[in-house]
């Protein structure tokens, strides 16, 4: 799929976003990990079209055959500011069909929202992103400052065919670019105004997320016949060490991003919050919880488990794949607990690891993040918080640039957006990519 729709000269910026997030969504991009998949490329090229067709001249990349990523700049009216990235990524998780009410990659439209793998993480931000550009491009007008636009494969495999092969290889497409703005932040939870009584939105700015580390654990035994008694038994060992790990009690943490979205979300509410019980706090938080509760200590997730090859063949060897995510100054010391929880037979293998991060909760950029924001919605609140999860702002870290998530969306309160993310029934209101396309507008002429 590499065609562009004709150009509507009628059509706005937000229709556009609408239409080109479910034609993004129909291009499967699924990343499994493992090279298996069908790739970026087709997305890649379609977005070059899109950027092609307003007279843009958009650079395409290549890490290996199909793995594509897309990077365009756009001159700023003062050249000597540090220029700043608007980042997305084309990949998506998989999606079971079968366990899906629709087609995962039809981007069927129905009950306001648009459904599909990609609806929120992220094609509907890259949708915002391109619709943005497009109407910048016809507009002929210049932002306050250079822009970098890019559109990466591979962050759901940790970014290292897509944002690293880019960061790596083409440094210089970043050259002067001091901060950049990509995924998982901008979106609001809906809470109790004290001083009203009535409902207030609160958006979250994500100011920080956590490192990670994947995992393998390897562990070793004698193999022999399923009927002889082994104590040495390679399952057994590596079961062992999956409970200790799991049965870890990891010390709670409160890095600055955390205590300033409670000490926010306590003065709007009209409430206190406590060290060491957050849980009244966190249950205001809504749809957001997950993703909050996430930062507060760091985390190990078994996936994945590989064992034996017959029912009565005891195996000599026994693996686990394990997500962690540690908070910022964690990393050593996450690694140095599970390796010592892991045990003497049990070998830890680093599959990938990427830095934490900690960007400032104040500056211009900021201060313009809010100012789009509450010209769509005056009378919010916009509050910092940390992703549990990462972005491909750690890959641009290693440029110096420096990183927010910020993908704007009003969102229904009753809708469970965490769950969302990497979730069955993925989907999108379509009023809340109109409300995010506008608020990027803003943003860009302001940035």
């Amino acid at each position: 799929m590499t065609s562009t729709p004709s150009e509507d000269l009628t059509t706005t910026a937000e229709d556009e976003a609408v239409r080109i997030c479910r034609e993004l969504i129909r291009i499967d991009t699924s990343n499994y990990g493992d090279g298996s998949g069908p790739g970026e490329r087709a997305a890649a090229e379609y977005v070059m079209g899109l950027l092609q067709e307003v007279g843009l001249d958009p650079q395409l990349t290549e890490s290996e055959p199909g793995r594509a990523s897309v990077v365009v700049r756009t001159e700023g009216r003062d050249p000597g500011r540090g220029g700043l990235v608007l980042h997305g990524h084309l990949d998506v998780v998989p999606a079971e069909a079968s366990d899906w009410s629709v087609d995962p990659f039809a981007a069927e439209e129905r009950d306001g929202m648009i459904w599909g793998r990609g609806a929120v993480d992220m094609k509907d931000m890259d949708a915002m992103l391109i619709a943005t550009l497009r109407q910048l491009a016809r507009s002929g007008e210049k932002p306050p400052r250079d822009i970098v636009w890019a559109f990466f494969a591979d962050e759901e495999a940790g970014g290292v065919k897509g944002a690293g092969h880019v960061v790596a290889e083409h440094p210089e497409w970043f050259e002067g670019c001091t901060e950049a703005i990509s995924e998982v932040g901008g979106f609001s939870v809906t809470l109790p105004d004290v001083a009203t009584g009535a409902p207030t939105r609160a958006y979250l700015l994500q100011t920080a997320e956590k490192g990670i580390a994947w995992l393998r654990l390897h562990a070793h035994g004698r193999a022999g016949h399923g009927s002889v008694p082994n104590d040495e038994n390679a399952i057994v060992r590596l079961a062992e060490a999956i409970a200790r790990i799991d049965a870890h009690p990891w010390p709670r943490t409160y890095i600055a991003s955390v205590r300033e979205l409670f000490d926010g979300v306590a003065q709007i509410v009209g409430d206190t919050w406590s060290e060491d019980s957050p849980a009244d706090l966190l249950q205001r938080l809504g749809g957001a919880r997950r993703f909050v509760e996430g930062t507060l200590r760091d985390t190990a997730n078994f996936s994945m488990l590989t064992s034996g090859y017959k029912h009565n063949v005891i195996p000599q060897t026994a693996s686990a794949s394990l997500d962690c995510r540690f908070l910022p100054g964690h990393e050593d010391e996450l690694l140095d607990t599970i390796r010592e929880l892991a045990g003497e037979h049990v070998e830890v293998e680093i599959v990938h690891k990427d830095v934490a991060l900690e960007a400032p909760s104040s500056g211009e950029l900021v201060e313009s993040m809010k100012r789009a924001l509450l010209k769509e919605d005056p009378g919010a609140h916009v509050l910092p918080y940390c992703l549990s999860g990462g972005t491909d702002n750690k890959h641009l870290s290693r440029l110096g640039i420096t990183g927010y998530g910020f993908a704007p969306l009003r969102l229904p309160e009753d809708l469970d957006f965490v769950g969302m993310f990497h979730g069955v029934d993925e989907r999108v209101p379509v009023d809340s990519i109109r409300f995010g396309t506008r608020v990027l507008g803003q943003l860009v002429a302001d940035c």
